[in-house]
């Protein structure tokens, strides 16, 4: 700053104000703010952001904590943070938890010490109350995305899980299923939900809750396999199959396709997410599309104003609606089903 000062032959505050953007009872001429922008250009400035922190300025850093980056899901959530943040002047401080929510606690830490005029948080942390309890104490604005609807004291942003399921549900319904399987990732807020949905909706048929048709997994395409295997092993096998995330209902339509089952002729198969992948699988899966543009818009102003305010209370949880799309990868249930 110092060096600009000295090449446009002005104060070192009035560069501070200039580049700060700061607000000055004593105007500045407008060439003399082109010949600072200028010199700072030519210099190559740029601001410290630990240095902005330490006077009590905005870092323009907003950190994103994933709790598995390697979930094609989080990338389209992680490009729309970055996205939003950048139109509104900040840039993103990215953390992976490895899948992990001990490691999430340290990144937290990390990124709040760097100063961090925010966090989001994208992944369920549900299953750990000490994390949960350290983001209600946080020095700086959290909010929170895909945690179930159950997160106390931590802004939130979510979707209507329920409602979600219960769409994909009563489609198959309606093409005639009554034997629906269900493969779960980890029992955590938002796969929970989903979960109880499917088993509420079983109730509502009237059909008994068959042993085996929940089946329990990590979500990786893999476990998909798994769980149709299982589920075909089974003395009535399901004519249909509802993945609680679309990575899980790639690996089912892949086994289908090992066992030269016909999608949807011999067996139906829907997802939950609408990741981008999913309108290219064959057949193009149905599934559950997610507002995550939305819903990662929606977080980022939350933080960023909070951020500029006094505020001390979260605002209350926001849930949004998902919708239902339809492609190929379902139909009426076999005849013989």
């Amino acid at each position: 700053m110092r060096d600009v000062a000295q090449a446009s032959g002005v104060s070192q505050s009035t560069v501070s104000r200039v580049l700060s953007g700061a607000t000055t009872s004593v105007p500045i001429a407008d060439a003399t703010k082109e010949r600072i922008q200028a010199a700072a250009r030519e210099l190559g400035y740029r601001p410290n952001p630990l240095a902005r922190a330490l006077r009590g300025m905005r870092t323009m850093l907003l950190g994103v904590i994933v709790r598995d980056i390697t979930d094609p899901f989080f990338g389209s959530a992680i490009e729309a943070a970055s996205i939003e943040a950048s139109q509104r002047g900040y840039n993103i401080v990215l953390g992976h938890a490895h899948g992990r929510a001990d490691e999430a606690i340290a990144l937290w830490r990390v990124l709040e010490s760097r100063h961090c005029d925010a966090i989001l948080l994208l992944g369920d942390m549900s299953d750990q109350p000490r994390l949960i309890s350290d983001l209600r104490e946080a020095q700086v604005p959290v909010v929170a995305l895909w945690q179930g609807s159950h997160t106390e004291g931590i802004a939130s942003v979510s979707v209507d899980n329920r409602a979600g399921m219960m769409a994909v549900l009563e489609h198959l319904a309606e093409l005639g299923h009554r034997r629906i399987g269900f493969v779960a990732g980890r029992r955590l807020g938002d796969i929970s939900e989903r979960e109880e949905a499917y088993l509420a909706f079983t109730d509502q048929l009237g059909e008994p809750r068959r042993e085996g048709y929940v089946q329990h997994l990590n979500n990786v395409p893999t476990a998909g396999t798994t769980a149709l295997r299982h589920l075909l092993a089974l003395p009535e096998p399901p004519t249909a199959v509802v993945a609680s995330t679309d990575v899980l209902a790639i690996g089912v339509l892949h086994e289908a396709h090992e066992r030269q089952l016909r999608v949807p002729a011999d067996l139906s198969v829907t997802g939950f997410d609408d990741i981008p992948l999913a309108a290219f699988t064959v057949p193009a899966l149905t599934t559950v599309r997610m507002p995550v543009r939305e819903m990662v818009g929606t977080a980022v102003r939350m933080v960023v104003d909070e951020a500029s305010t006094d505020r001390t209370d979260p605002p209350p949880p926001l849930v949004l609606q998902p919708s239902l799309v339809v492609r190929s990868s379902t139909g009426p249930v076999p005849s013989a089903g």
